[in-house]
């Protein structure tokens, strides 16, 4: 099962922003995914919305990891933060050393272990990337 979310649950997204992309007819991550697919359109994108192409590199990752049902946009700015900005990528990372950067990340910035994910959600956000080939 693939996930699509309304474009306004990405996180950091501000409302601004958010209007305009639905003024572009976005309104889901899926869309997203479907009017930025390279470099090319991305950068169409970004002069749409008067922004760099690394927001617009930004956005559409998320949207990518949010695909996955048990990331969403619950788990997807975590994973950027981690340095894992597709699917792809994550369908070939070791559980362990994501888990392990995810609880660093926690203890530095929240400082509350107990909020970070799990080594077998980790482990199930890692099954479910390769389920869908590792695409992305």
């Amino acid at each position: 099962m693939i996930c699509d979310w309304s474009i306004g649950d990405l996180p950091g997204l501000n409302k601004p922003e958010q209007l305009l992309l639905q003024e572009l007819g976005i309104m889901t991550t899926g869309q997203l995914l479907l009017v930025a697919p390279d470099a090319a359109t991305k950068q169409q994108l970004a002069s749409s919305l008067g922004a760099k192409i690394q927001y617009v590199n930004k956005l559409v990752a998320l949207a990518d990891l949010a695909r996955l049902p048990g990331v969403g946009c619950q788990y997807n700015g975590l994973l950027i933060h981690a340095g894992i900005i597709s699917i792809k990528q994550l369908s070939q990372m070791p559980a362990h050393k994501i888990h392990q950067q995810l609880l660093k990340m926690h203890v530095a910035t929240l400082q509350r272990r107990d909020l970070c994910p799990n080594l077998a959600e980790v482990q199930n956000w890692i099954g479910q990337a390769r389920e869908m080939g590792g695409r992305g």
